[in-house]
C-alpha cells in the first residue's frame, strides 16, 4: 500500500495534474482536449497522463486513432483509508494549547 500511496500523492503533488483530475470529474475526453486549456506541449501534457495512468488515476484508452483519458476514482480508496485514520485525532483547540504553553512558560520562569 506504502508504493501505492506514493505514487498517488506524488501524482497529486502537481497543479496541472489536478486541474486535469477535476477536467476528468465531467466526463471521458481526449488527450488533445485535456491538453487545450494548458499553455504546454502535447507532449508535457502527455508525460502528466502517464503520471496519473502510473498512479492509477485515469485510465487511457485507443478508440480508433484517438486516445481518450478517464477517470479511475476507484484510485483513491487507499488514499481515503490512510487519511481516515487521522478522523481518530480530535482538532486542536488553539485556546486551550495557547493557555497550556503560556502556563508552562510562567512555570519555567518562576522557577529560573
Amino acid at each position: 500500500m506504502a508504493n501505492t500511496l506514493d505514487l498517488t500523492f506524488a501524482a497529486l503533488a502537481d497543479p496541472t495534474r489536478r486541474a486535469i483530475l477535476t477536467m476528468l470529474l465531467e466526463d471521458d475526453m481526449a488527450v488533445t482536449d485535456v491538453a487545450e486549456p494548458f499553455e504546454m506541449s502535447l507532449a508535457a501534457i502527455s508525460k502528466h497522463l502517464q503520471i496519473l495512468t502510473r498512479a492509477g488515476l485515469i485510465e487511457q484508452e485507443k478508440r480508433g486513432r484517438v486516445k481518450w483519458c478517464k477517470l479511475a476514482p476507484e484510485a483513491l480508496k487507499d488514499v481515503s483509508v490512510w487519511m481516515e485514520g487521522f478522523g481518530q485525532f480530535e482538532a486542536v483547540n488553539l485556546e486551550a494549547f495557547e493557555k497550556f504553553l503560556a502556563a508552562e512558560t510562567l512555570a519555567r520562569d518562576e522557577s529560573l
